[in-house]
């Protein structure tokens, strides 16, 4: 009985052994692969490599639309994309990506590039 009077004792006065989750988050560590984050699309040049290296098949990549898509419910988190990416326009996020009721592949397209008016010479153009 005095036993359990003791240990009811040390847990009253005692801080609790865990986080109060809601309320205090726990800092990330360093390098862990959370998602993959947002592609620098201007820098790509739609080599295509990520998405045949891609062990799930979550990377499509369209050449002729200029557009790269992930489905981040397919990518396991390995960063194999980002490895073999020539332009290292991929990056992994350390944050971990939050729950949703839908279902939303993330889709990038580049923009096409200004083009000089017609009647704008090379000389005027440097």
């Amino acid at each position: 009985m005095f036993d359990m009077l003791g240990n009811i004792m040390k847990n009253l006065l005692s801080k609790p052994a865990t986080r109060m989750y809601p309320f205090e988050k726990r800092e990330n560590f360093k390098n862990t692969r959370g998602q993959l984050g947002d592609i620098d699309i201007d820098a790509c040049i739609f080599c295509s490599i990520c998405a045949k290296k891609c062990p799930s098949d979550a990377i499509i990549v369209n050449r002729n639309e200029k557009s790269w898509e992930v489905d981040r419910y397919k990518c396991i988190v390995c960063g194999v994309c980002t490895e073999v990416c020539p332009k290292k326009c991929l990056h992994m996020e350390e944050q971990y990506k939050t729950a949703s009721y839908t279902k939303e592949n993330a889709k990038f397209v580049q923009q096409p590039k200004p083009e000089a008016p017609a009647g704008q010479s090379q000389e005027q153009k440097q």
